[in-house]
């Protein structure tokens, strides 16, 4: 059998600091090679990115500066095809530039006559109309295209896309493995905690992902009110897991610093230290018993790791996500009540095995369909020889 080498672009939020998207890139990365290594086809990846030596040296993949136009079209001129996703590119809720960016970039490809493959994509929320047409457009164009959720499916099919055009499959990260060899990892212990060393074996570990959303940070003191609740009641070790650095690094010690002191009554309190790694940061959510998180990709790291994810919704994405494990947020963030969100903490944290039992078949379903879009590219691009 001949095998044949195809370069492909890749284009998302990448280099950025952020966890979650930085798993999408690995989970995209290692799909298409393990793909490729079935296959008669070799991939040869070119990442957009807004730090291309950082993800060169991170992922060992070529990465080109994602702002420099003259780079990217020279990326896509000698490419044979391009990647865009997965995550949450095309939205209007954090500001009005990505949406003609990633359709700019998609354009682009399409000009220079490559096939275009849409991965994993959750789309929305699109709040202003004018968008509609550009996103119809540049879709109707591309050679394939998934989407994370159906309601992103809706969404292109109220535009104009046939059903049988879209694929629906689940976030790429839920197919990202653990890491070969476990990593060592290290403790940054809360102030009031200083000097012990921590018990994780011994306590429950529940992992904390949270975010700045609310102005006056009200979901972040319902959080912390608790949290603070649920670790005087019953000894537990809260892990804090910041996922955008530095922001998420804030918002973790907003809360700490309400929680204070619960060493007293036998708990823990503890964060991560700037994790970059997304395999290293998904590691240290399969250790956890539960998982509670603001961030999307918390949650996905923790289904795909058996761990039962607490969602505490600020966008659509999150119940979406938690819909597909048939499943709901504990709260939103503009209303969020601490005393019932500890009670439904303290309550899945005790009948932990049974949301195992009930969800552990779903989840390897889920966790097998999140190769599906690597497989459609790879068998794409073997086809074209």
């Amino acid at each position: 059998m001949v095998t044949t080498s195809k370069k492909l672009v890749i284009s998302g939020y990448y280099g950025f600091n952020n966890s979650g998207d930085e798993a999408v890139l690995k989970s995209i990365l290692t799909a298409l090679q393990e793909e490729s290594q079935r296959s008669n086809v070799t991939i040869e990846p070119i990442v957009l990115s807004i730090d291309p030596e950082w993800t060169t040296s991170m992922y060992g993949v070529r990465a080109v500066h994602r702002m420099k136009l003259k780079e990217v079209r020279e990326a896509l001129k000698e490419s044979d095809g391009l990647i865009s996703g997965g995550g949450s590119l095309l939205q209007d809720a954090t500001g009005l530039k990505s949406i003609p960016y990633y359709l700019g970039v998609i354009k682009l490809a399409q000009w220079l006559k490559k096939p275009t493959f849409i991965y994993a994509q959750g789309i929305g929320p699109v709040h202003r109309k004018i968008f509609n047409p550009m996103i119809k457009s540049v879709f109707k164009s591309c050679t394939y295209v998934s989407v994370r959720d159906e309601q992103s499916a809706d969404y292109l099919r109220r535009l104009g896309l046939k059903w049988n055009q879209i694929h629906v499959v689940p976030d790429p990260v839920m197919g990202l493995p653990l890491p070969d060899t476990a990593s060592p990892v290290r403790d940054e212990a809360d102030p009031s905690t200083a000097g012990e060393q921590p018990t994780h074996a011994k306590l429950p570990v529940i992992g904390v992902s949270v975010r700045f959303w609310e102005s006056d940070r009200k979901e972040l003191t319902a959080i912390a009110a608790g949290l603070k609740k649920l670790a005087t009641k019953k000894a537990v070790h809260l892990r804090f897991m910041p996922f955008h650095l530095p922001d998420d690094v804030q918002a973790s010690r907003f809360i700490m610093e309400m929680i204070d002191d619960v060493t007293s009554k036998g708990s823990e309190i503890s964060i991560t230290d700037d994790l970059t790694d997304p395999q290293q940061m998904l590691e240290e959510v399969s250790r956890c018993d539960l998982m509670i998180g603001m961030r999307l990709h918390s949650l996905i790291y923790a289904a795909s790791q058996y761990v039962p994810p607490v969602g505490i919704s600020y966008d659509p994405k999150i119940d979406q996500f938690l819909l597909r494990l048939e499943s709901e947020p504990a709260g939103n963030t503009s209303s969020l009540d601490g005393d019932k969100f500890a009670e439904t903490v303290a309550g899945l944290l005790e009948h932990r095995s049974q949301w195992l039992k009930q969800h552990e078949d779903r989840i390897t379903a889920l966790k097998q369909e999140a190769v599906e879009p690597a497989k459609q590219i790879i068998t794409y691009l073997g086809r074209k020889g």
